[in-house]
């Protein structure tokens, strides 16, 4: 039984990232629906993403003040030029980006594109040395090439809409002719700025793994993103939306999409992300938006009834099967690295506290000598002799 509980506590250990990821992908689907009420209720982006972060920073604060006061690290003028990066990078110029985006497309259509994040995130890891390519074996081929499958898929998914499938019937209202190319014309804009929202996640993941190796204090850097984010979006908001009557908010979707989007998918995400980057790195972190894609589509049919596109299916099937060969390269990878680290592990030779007598024979017809080798104070390896 004692044999047991270690393999039982490093399975478990070995599944928390997965189920941590996983969960994530289900809050981030009721995110895109939730918000996307709100948005088609006249919210402003601007202050929806505000809103999120004061919610947040409230939530969080408090526990990242009592749990981690021991082991916060000082702040520094570069660590905290980096948290205010950070507080641009996502909680203002990747959400209103997206929420723009999102207006102008659908919420299924959103959470399939966001699954390019991991190829982006790949490529931004490749160019600042976080990953590494080698392109005489087949993992790194494997990476190479899923990106490029990505992009392709992105490319379908922008260029061609193609007729509508209808998964789950509904009573929506027809679309004109003489609104088609209005609406093209929206959903190319929307495309570009969903782009730019995942070019910005992408590099904020970058950043907050650099920052988490000056500042290994996953809930202060999360209650200090959230600050950020707040003071430097209601700046932007208070330029980009002049009606101050915006701000007001009732019990409705507006209150509910600022309250479920900031505790959720800002506070409890931020924090979740930084662990699991921690220990797995940025692109397994991005490794499981098809889960969400997927919850999204199928409670955007039936609770915003929207119509999906044959060219959002195309484009999302060639960009989920880029998407796992980036993956599978990545977990060859973690395969090979683990070994290495097994075989440097035997090079180790660690000598105790005990003195240990050794029988030498040294060739000559007499009786074996005895040699005692005495204890040393601290232990030591071969390792690089």
């Amino acid at each position: 039984m004692g044999d047991q509980t270690p393999s039982l506590s490093n399975v478990l250990n070995k599944v928390k990232p997965y189920v941590a990821i996983i969960s994530l992908q289900f809050g981030y689907a009721g995110m895109y629906i939730i918000s996307m009420v709100s948005l088609k209720h006249g919210m402003s982006n601007y202050i929806l993403a505000t809103y999120r972060h004061v919610v947040a920073t409230i939530v969080i604060a408090p526990f990242a003040f009592v749990l981690e006061r021991k082991i916060r690290p000082k702040m520094t003028l570069p660590i905290f030029l980096r948290i205010v990066a950070l507080g641009f990078l996502e909680p203002v110029l990747d959400q209103n980006l997206y929420y723009l985006g999102l207006k102008y497309t659908t919420a299924t259509y959103a959470s399939t594109f966001v699954n390019m994040l991991p190829a982006v995130t790949f490529i931004l890891a490749m160019i600042f040395r976080l990953e590494k390519v080698n392109l005489k074996k087949i993992r790194g081929l494997a990476k190479i090439i899923g990106t490029a499958i990505t992009v392709i898929g992105a490319m379908v998914m922008t260029l061609y809409k193609g007729p509508i499938i209808d998964f789950i019937k509904s009573g929506g209202v027809a679309h004109h002719g003489t609104t088609s190319e209005s609406a093209d014309k929206h959903w190319v804009i929307g495309t570009i700025m969903m782009l730019g929202s995942i070019v910005s996640w992408s590099s904020f993941f970058i950043l907050q793994s650099f920052t988490l190796k000056k500042y290994p204090a996953e809930l202060s850097l999360t209650a200090w993103i959230c600050f950020m984010g707040m003071v430097e979006g209601a700046g932007v908001s208070l330029i980009m939306v002049r009606d101050f009557s915006a701000w007001k908010v009732g019990w409705d979707s507006r209150l509910l999409a600022a309250s479920y989007s900031g505790i959720v998918c800002s506070g409890i995400a931020y924090y979740v992300q930084g662990v699991v980057i921690r220990e797995r790195g940025p692109v397994f972190v991005t490794s499981f938006s098809p889960l969400c894609m997927i919850i999204t589509a199928f409670l955007g049919a039936i609770v915003l009834a929207e119509k999906v596109h044959l060219g959002s299916i195309l484009g999302a099937i060639i960009i989920v099967t880029g998407l796992y060969t980036v993956v599978w390269g990545k977990s060859k990878e973690g395969k090979n690295s683990e070994g290495n680290e097994k075989s440097n592990a035997l090079q180790e030779l660690p000598i105790t506290n005990n003195a240990r007598s050794i029988s030498v024979d040294d060739g000559i017809d007499e009786p074996a000598k005895i040699v005692t080798i005495p204890a040393s104070k601290s232990p030591f390896s071969t390792q690089g002799t």
